[in-house]
C-alpha cells in the first residue's frame, strides 16, 4: 500500500496551478522595486497577485506579502499600534514568540482600548472555530484591534470580521515561503521601511505570491463534504470535539495507547500524523493548547491530530479508518 499523508495542518503538497505559477513567476526576476522596464514588469505582476489574492479572500482591505505566518505575525503583533497585546490561551507558539508579553485574554474583561487581541480562526490542533466574527463588534466597541490568525481556515473557509488576517500559503497547496498580512488599513501599524509600502523590508518573492494566488484560485478538494462527514462520524466515538469544528482537522484519542506509540504504530503502517502543531510534534510535548481546552492530562496524552487536504482521496480515508480500528 502506498503511504497515506494526513498531516496537512502542519503543511500540505503544492497544488499543480500553483507549481505552473511558480514556474513561470521566475522567469520575472527583476526586483519588483525597480525603475526599469524589467522592474516594471515584475512589479505589475506582483500587484495582480496582490489583487487576485485579495479577491479570492474576499478583502477590502491591504495585503501585505510576508515570509509565511509567522512573519505576518510578527508584524502584526511586533507593529501594531496598540500598546497591550492580548491572546487567547489556544493560540499558536508563534503568536507567543512575536508576543511574550502577551495577557492572556478573559471572555468576561474585554481588552479595552489600546489593545490589539489575538483570536485564532480555527485551531490548528483540534479543528475548533472560534466565533471571531460574533466577538468583532464587542471587542471593537471596546476601542480593541482583533487580529485573527486563519492559517488553517484560509482557502477553506470565508474570512472572518476581523481588522487584521494572517494567512500561509502552504497551509492550502501554495508554496512554503510565502504568506500575507491582511490589514482593515495601513494605519493600525508602524511603518518601516523598505518594501510592501514600507512596511516590510526585503524583495517580494514574486514567484511565490504567483503561486499562492493561483492556488487560492484552484480550490477545490479531492474528496467531497460527504465524504469528510463520513469519516468523522466513523471515527465519532474516539473524536475530540471541542465546540465547532472543521471537518479537515480531528483530534482522535485512543483509549489505551498513547500517542507515541500511536504515531509509531500508524507511521509503520503507512499514515503520516502528528501530536499537537507542527512545531512541537517533534518533540512530543505534553500540548499547551490541549490543557487551555480543559482535556484532561491522560487524555492529552493519548490523542493525536489527522489533518486532511486538498489532495486527500476518500480512498485514503477508508484505509485510516480501517487501520485506527484495528489499533489495540
Amino acid at each position: 500500500m502506498a503511504r497515506v499523508y494526513l498531516d496537512h495542518a502542519a503543511t500540505t503538497p503544492l497544488r499543480p496551478e500553483a507549481k505552473t505559477a511558480l514556474e513561470e513567476g521566475f522567469s520575472l526576476w527583476a526586483n519588483p522595486s525597480s525603475p526599469h522596464g524589467e522592474g516594471r514588469r515584475a512589479k505589475a505582476a506582483l500587484e495582480d497577485a496582490r489583487a487576485r489574492i485579495k479577491a479570492a479572500l474576499g478583502w477590502e482591505g491591504e495585503l501585505i506579502f510576508t515570509s509565511g505566518a509567522s512573519e505576518a505575525l510578527a508584524i502584526a503583533l511586533g507593529r501594531s499600534r496598540a500598546s497591550r497585546r492580548v491572546a487567547s490561551a489556544i493560540e499558536h507558539d508563534a503568536v507567543f514568540r512575536a508576543a511574550p508579553d502577551a495577557v492572556i485574554f478573559d471572555k468576561s474583561d474585554p481588552p479595552g482600548e489600546g489593545a490589539v487581541l489575538a483570536i485564532q480562526h480555527v485551531n490548528s490542533e483540534t479543528g475548533t472555530i472560534n466565533p471571531v466574527s460574533a466577538m468583532a463588534p464587542t471587542v471593537r466597541e471596546s476601542g480593541a484591534v482583533l487580529l485573527s490568525d486563519c492559517s488553517q481556515s484560509a482557502g477553506k473557509l470565508a474570512l472572518p470580521d476581523c481588522d487584521m488576517a494572517v494567512v500561509s500559503a502552504h497551509k492550502l497547496g501554495g508554496p512554503i515561503g510565502i504568506g500575507a498580512l491582511l490589514v482593515r488599513e495601513f494605519g493600525l501599524l508602524e511603518p518601516m521601511g523598505g518594501h510592501e509600502r514600507g512596511y516590510r523590508q526585503g524583495t517580494e518573492n514574486l514567484p511565490a505570491a504567483l503561486g499562492l494566488a493561483a492556488a487560492l484560485e484552484a480550490g477545490g478538494w479531492a474528496t467531497s463534504a460527504r465524504e469528510r462527514a463520513a469519516f468523522a462520524q466513523e471515527l465519532a466515538d474516539d473524536r475530540l470535539v471541542i465546540g465547532e469544528a472543521v471537518d479537515h482537522i480531528l483530534a482522535l484519542t485512543h483509549p489505551s495507547m498513547s500517542a507515541q506509540a500511536l504515531l509509531i504504530r500508524l507511521d509503520a503502517a503507512g499514515f503520516a500524523v502528528s501530536a499537537g502543531s507542527a512545531c512541537s510534534s517533534g518533540t512530543l510535548k505534553k500540548s499547551r493548547v490541549l490543557e487551555a481546552f480543559g482535556v484532561p492530562d491522560e487524555t492529552a496524552a493519548r490523542t493525536i491530530r489527522v489533518s486532511l487536504g486538498w489532495s486527500t482521496t476518500g480512498e485514503e480515508l477508508e484505509q485510516f479508518a480501517a487501520t485506527w480500528a484495528s489499533l489495540t
